[in-house]
């Protein structure tokens, strides 16, 4: 006995993990039944000069505990862990706003995150940090270190980490606060999912989940192509991917998934030329406050996470958005919602279908509370310890009163990633999001790309090159840059195209058909911006590719939809005809 339990001490010692030594209950059990329980070490944040105010705590298994456990009341917030693609740091922003709102109620602030570049592990923002991994057995640990009047525990600040946390650590004892697991997985659960908006009469597009390739392969037939296909629970939308026949759907099972039982795929019918949606609302299982309806720049089928929105919506018409606020306020009602909840719709033929829920913080959180003028981090985190939104807030319809326009665009890491695609789909590739603010659309999309780093031309020559189904709409967009006294080039199909229908323009070679082609054209500096639509399907078209692989090598905008193209040409327009202001945040507000 004696030896099994040195052997476990030194294995802990050296970093595994409970569930690396086999079963992670009984190896959890008999570990603290013999005694074996990490200690924690403080990183001294002042260099044992004088008392470090917020210390940092690190686990170890040693003797000695350096931890000081209060006796107030105190609660857990679970960070979002290492920032990667699809887990940003505007998770970390709702952390920090939660931390300040539980502090403003008396609570103890505790934060778990194991990442040193965020804000909330700055030494000045909470109680105390616990630098731990998000493992249900670091979280645990913590949990029974600090267990002493624990109110529980957060979840919904950080992230899809930290959601899938919920249900295990509620098995496991531990209180979660805000929305229970059960009802996380009313949202995340897409059968449940499904019978709850058919109960609240809620349109959704068909789907199916397929746990074979000839599961999956009935259902999109019986669905219609084109379909939306992932993996379930997912992360940033990872392997998500728009299949338009039965060829591609067998290329995406035999290359991007492993389908089985334990790992199914989900498959929607894709609502093509669709409006997409996105709205932050939080509740407390009686009152929904709506923080606004971001309306997407780019047409559905882009990642909500990479689309460009803005607030409030440009192109709806009032009986939509009242459709929308109503669904938004039943369904967060129907999932027993208590804190932050995501809803995504589509709009298509005057249809409002609800594509999806997430009851957690969202990345466009930060950006809404800015937009809108209130912090619903904050409000949720109150929400979560027992206070009801009628006594926080008083202005229950804070997008009707703003008189300006937000817009949210994304930043992306393609400068760093050579070879990469810069075309936009379902999976999400960016990395971080700016804000355009200016009271109309055209003027706050302008700020909002010269923030992204995408800072639109007002001269020069705009280079054209569609795919066969956008040639009708890219029309117009080129009329309006060619009286914006822009040269517009092209290559053959549209060249032709916008010829035919009068618009001046110059042809160019392909890149397959030689030289000088517009890759020639870039490198000498005689392009001010690309606009490239990419061809359907998941066959790589090389012009395409090199042409927009070569625009962010060489740091020319390009835009890869029309809805963009569309924006950014009513955005030259306006910077072209008046001076770019520049305002506080505060006199949006105040003025």
């Amino acid at each position: 006995m004696k030896e099994d339990k040195d052997k476990i001490r030194e294995m802990k010692q050296m970093g595994f993990l409970d569930k690396q030594l086999g079963d992670e209950d009984k190896v959890r059990e008999s570990r603290k039944k013999a005694g074996i329980k990490p200690t924690y070490k403080m990183v001294d944040t002042c260099a044992a000069e004088f008392d470090a105010e917020t210390p940092y705590y690190y686990s170890t298994y040693e003797e000695e505990d350096e931890v000081e456990v209060s006796d107030r009341e105190k609660v857990i917030i679970l960070g979002a862990g290492p920032i990667r693609i699809g887990q940003g740091i505007e998770f970390d922003c709702c952390t920090v706003q939660a931390v300040f709102a539980l502090r403003e109620t008396g609570f103890e602030t505790i934060v778990i995150n194991n990442n040193p570049e965020t804000v909330s592990t700055d030494f000045d923002i909470s109680d105390k940090l616990y630098f731990e991994p998000l493992t249900l057995e670091d979280v645990l640990n913590v949990v029974e270190e600090e267990s002493r009047n624990l109110l529980g525990v957060m979840v919904q600040f950080g992230g899809q980490t930290a959601i899938n946390l919920a249900m295990l650590l509620k098995e496991h004892g531990v209180n979660i606060l805000g929305t229970r697991p059960e009802d996380i997985d009313l949202a995340e659960n897409r059968d449940l999912f499904g019978k709850i908006l058919a109960k609240l009469g809620m349109p959704s597009a068909e789907w199916g989940t397929g746990r074979s390739f000839k599961e999956a392969k009935d259902i999109a037939a019986k669905i219609g192509y084109p379909v939306l296909i992932r993996p379930s629970y997912v992360l940033g939308g990872r392997a998500m991917e728009i299949v338009h026949d039965e060829i591609e759907l067998e290329e995406y099972v035999k290359e991007a998934v492993k389908v089985s039982p334990k790992h199914p795929i989900l498959i929607d019918k894709f609502l093509q030329d669709a409006i997409e949606l996105d709205v932050d609302a939080v509740c407390d299982g009686e009152t929904v406050l709506i923080g606004a309806i971001m309306e997407h720049i780019e047409e559905a089928g882009i990642h909500s996470g990479d689309s460009a929105c803005v607030v409030p919506p440009q192109t709806l018409k009032e009986e939509i958005v009242n459709r929308v606020i109503e669904y938004t306020k039943k369904l967060a009602i129907a999932l027993n919602t208590r804190g932050l909840i995501n809803i995504q719709y589509a709009i298509k033929d005057g249809v409002v279908y609800t594509l999806e829920a997430n009851p957690r913080a969202s990345r466009t959180v930060p950006f809404v509370s800015k937009a809108v003028g209130i912090s619903l981090a904050k409000i949720a985190a109150k929400i979560m310890v027992g206070m009801k939104i009628k006594d926080i807030v008083q202005d229950m319809e804070p997008m009707k009163k703003i008189k300006h326009v937000a817009v949210k665009e994304v930043v992306f890491p393609f400068i760093k990633l050579p070879g990469v695609d810069p075309v936009l789909s379902p999976e999400m590739k960016s990395t971080g999001e700016v804000m355009g603010i200016d009271r109309d659309f055209a003027m706050a999309y302008y700020k909002a790309q010269l923030a992204a780093g995408n800072e639109l031309p007002l001269s020069g020559t705009v280079f054209i090159s569609v795919r066969k189904k956008d040639k009708p709409g890219i029309l117009k967009i080129a009329r309006k840059f060619s009286e914006l006294g822009f040269e517009v080039i092209s290559t053959a199909g549209t060249a032709d195209y916008l010829a035919e229908n009068g618009v001046k323009n110059r042809k160019i070679l392909k890149i397959s058909e030689g030289r000088p082609n517009v890759l020639d054209l870039m490198r000498d500096k005689h392009i001010s911006l690309i606009i490239n639509t990419p061809t359907a399907g998941r066959k790589q078209r090389r012009d395409g590719y090199m042409i927009r692989c070569s625009a962010v090598e060489l740091n020319v905008p390009y835009i890869t939809t029309l809805a963009s193209a569309s924006a950014a040409a009513n955005a030259v327009e306006q910077v072209k005809n008046r001076e770019v202001q520049v305002r506080s945040w505060n006199e949006y507000f105040n003025s």
